[in-house]
């Protein structure tokens, strides 16, 4: 349940009142989602139509000092006609408000539905999708660095050590010194936006093949736009074992981002380079998160090992997949 804190009714009504979205009709906690509390609100309207939002409390792996860039974001990505939704604004014209200590945001809600098994045109129209995010976050006046680096995630491994890393899987303490290789050799010099970092397929509304929202930047940073291609198809491509891939459903993504913006040759180049980076990244989260979830916690921790099955395709045939 994505719902870490109640909020009373009173509470809720009070927080909603603070917005010209008319009055709270009803509001129910959303399950998705694992660093957040979210609701569905929804209100009368201004006209008395009916509204719906989506109220965001940012819980302990959000730092609120970074909600200007993320909401900001947003605003000038929807401002530009991206499929993302739009961020509220009180009577007092802030992004955010404060309950009890917590940051809140009241977030435009998008209709559609996330695919769970996505068909190529589906995963085309996504990459067109994150093309436009890309071309459009280039002019924002703010930037983040990525704090998800493939230093920090080495980082993050070593500090997890071989050890502690066995018990999750034997094999995993194998793949520290790939990961040291790989970032010996990251790229550095390709061209740079502002990125999602974190487009899984439940981070992505749709209807039918048309991407009606993509949400959720809360990982959002300023790095090379190939590396969020790859990381996009990571996690778009293959089961989520990671045994199978799916290569009609890489073809159509990284020609729906092209359709919009070509890659550089240097890009094209670096993609094989890039996935495994991906894989790294997310090896490295779920691992730390795996470790750190209590054995009796009412979570469901997510296989590391998914992700190193991955990045070990990438490394045995990311040549042939992105030439």
């Amino acid at each position: 349940m994505a719902v870490y804190t109640h909020l009373a009714s009173e509470d809720l009504a009070a927080l909603i009142a603070a917005y010209d979205v008319g009055e709270l009709v009803s509001a129910k906690g959303i399950a998705e989602g694992v660093s957040n509390s979210n609701w569905l609100v929804e209100t009368s309207g201004r006209n008395g139509a009916g509204a719906r939002f989506i109220l965001t409390m940012y819980e302990k792996r959000t730092d609120p000092g970074e909600l200007p860039f993320f909401l900001g974001l947003l605003d000038h990505l929807a401002a530009k006609g991206c499929a993302v939704p739009a961020t509220l604004h009180d009577r007092d014209g802030a992004a955010f408000r404060r309950h009890n200590g917590k940051a809140l945001a009241l977030i435009e809600y998008l209709p559609g539905i996330s695919p769970d098994a996505p068909s190529a045109a589906q995963a085309h129209a996504v990459g067109a999708a994150l093309a436009r995010v890309h071309l459009a976050a280039n002019d924002f006046d703010r930037t983040r660095a990525n704090d998800l680096n493939m230093r920090a995630c080495l980082a993050i491994l070593d500090r997890c050590s071989e050890e502690r890393l066995a018990g999750i899987d034997p094999e995993l303490p194998q793949w520290l010194g790939a990961a040291r290789d790989l970032v010996a050799r990251w790229p550095q010099d390709l061209p740079r936006s502002i990125i999602h970092s974190d487009l899984f397929p439940d981070n992505v509304l749709m209807r039918g093949a048309r991407v009606t929202g993509l949400i959720d930047f809360y990982f959002a940073c300023h790095d090379m736009m190939a590396y969020d291609l790859a990381v996009t198809h990571a996690a778009w491509c293959f089961d989520r074992s990671g045994l199978g891939f799916a290569p009609e459903i890489g073809e159509a993504l990284v020609s729906g981002y092209q359709s919009v913006r070509p890659l550089e040759p240097g890009e094209r180049e670096a993609l094989p380079r890039l996935a495994q980076g991906a894989c790294l990244r997310f090896t490295a989260s779920r691992a730390q998160d795996w470790l750190d979830t209590p054995a009796d916690a009412l979570v469901t921790r997510k296989d590391p090992m998914d992700f190193t099955r991955r990045w070990k395709f990438y490394a045995e045939n990311g040549n042939r997949v992105f030439a």
